[in-house]
């Protein structure tokens, strides 16, 4: 609840602020940092400054670097080399002094990942979301946007930001989604908006009978790919490769922080679309360009994972086996046909108690989540084993899992 203030009263900042934080603790949700580094070319083995003792192992089980290419050779020696090569910072906003031969190739790279004429550098996925989709909406007149119940909060931000008018429709509701574009004039420029991959529940985008309904509404489409890319297709062009339908979508948005490994977001699209966001988007003009030694990382890796599979067969076997280990073990991992593996929880105060337990007592790393992030109630923790990922590493999880559920008092499943 909001700090009421009098109106002939000074305003106490220190206690608005102090009852903010308050407000989370007292729902169980604040969030806290584990301070950790990573162990070059061991992932998933890290290192834990939890206190005065000198660093602790720890296995990471929650990390987005899903096929572990932030500690692959080739990305390290490019950057290596681009950092020697050329220095650390770009030099300032692509407009000005930012721009390199690493960017430009980059973009061409991710163009033709995806089958496009053009693709555009950001400084992260949260940025190329909100950007692109507000610039977009901008430039069409009187756009309404049709967006997923559960798009990531970078959409959500973007959207808003255009100024433009919103459809939600229900999560992968198709019937929804057409009452709701059936609603609209046929000449109101219209924008669906949804991801491939939803990274906390683990399920996937009818992507092809949602270019059917674009396609009947004239409606353009906006694909979020960021759990996708580089996981899934022939070549890590993501969900929308696999489904042979990047075709069919007008824009296919990325991260390069996850699957790829390093940093940075992007849209994929054609030149006249990629121009005008080039163009109009403050968030691409008024921001420094990535440094060419992270660009030149990604450039190694989103090369890489065009021709190799290895990566991906050995993170979706991982996957796998760790959810029949934590089904047969009765504990409650949620439905998932993707590399996600969440398990419920149902409240942020135990969910954090177990992540607190595995870190000091079994040196798991895992953080929960909580709301906003998902729906209050719906807390979890949220696995993402990697190719690296060994089968003892699976089981020693499941029995400490099995062990703080017993002790917490927390209900198994029969064993399947």
């Amino acid at each position: 609840m909001a700090v009421q203030i009098r109106a002939d009263a000074p305003v106490n900042y220190d206690q608005i602020f102090d009852e903010a934080i308050a407000r989370l603790h007292e729902e169980g949700r604040y969030r806290v940092f584990i301070d950790i580094l990573r162990n070059k070319g061991a992932f998933p083995n890290a290192r834990c400054f939890a206190g005065h003792n000198g660093p602790k192992p720890v296995t990471v089980w929650c990390s987005n670097d899903y096929l572990a290419m932030g500690q692959h050779p080739k990305v390290i020696s490019a950057m290596e080399e681009a950092l020697h090569d050329v220095g650390a910072g770009s030099g300032g906003t692509r407009n000005i002094g930012g721009n390199t031969h690493y960017h430009v190739q980059l973009e061409e790279e991710l163009a033709d990942l995806h089958g496009k004429q053009g693709a555009l550098l950001f400084t992260s996925g949260y940025v190329s979301n909100d950007a692109t989709l507000s610039t977009i909406a901008k430039l069409l007149p009187g756009c309404v946007i049709f967006s997923d119940e559960l798009n990531h909060a970078s959409m959500i931000a973007g959207i808003r930001n255009s100024g433009c008018e919103k459809r939600v429709f229900r999560h992968n509701d198709l019937a929804h989604l057409e009452e709701l574009l059936a609603a609209e004039d046929e000449a109101t420029p219209k924008l669906i908006a949804f991801e491939s991959v939803y990274s906390m529940d683990g399920d996937v985008a009818p992507i092809h009978e949602i270019c059917d309904l674009a396609e009947k509404y004239n409606a353009l489409t906006y694909i979020d790919e960021v759990h996708a890319v580089g996981m899934y297709g022939k070549r890590g062009g993501g969900i929308s490769e696999r489904d042979e339908a990047a075709h069919r979508i007008d824009i296919i948005e990325g991260t390069l922080g996850k699957a790829f490994g390093v940093m940075g977001g992007y849209v994929a699209a054609d030149r006249k679309i990629i121009d005008c966001i080039r163009s109009y988007a403050p968030g691409f003009i008024f921001t420094t360009s990535l440094s060419p030694a992270l660009v030149a990382g990604v450039l190694a890796s989103v090369r890489h994972l065009k021709g190799s599979s290895v990566e991906r067969e050995g993170q979706q076997a991982a996957a796998e086996s760790l959810k029949t280990k934590m089904r047969d073990a009765g504990l409650p991992v949620m439905p998932s046909v993707t590399h996600i593996v969440p398990l419920m929880v149902g409240d942020p105060v135990r969910a954090k108690k177990i992540s607190d337990i595995l870190l000091a007592e079994y040196g798991v790393y895992v953080q929960p989540i909580n709301f906003p992030t998902v729906p209050r109630g719906t807390e979890r923790l949220r696995f993402t084993p990697g190719p690296a990922h060994t089968a003892a590493m699976m089981d020693e999880l499941v029995s400490a899992l099995v062990e703080i559920w017993d002790r917490m008092d927390l209900e198994l499943a029969e064993a399947a």
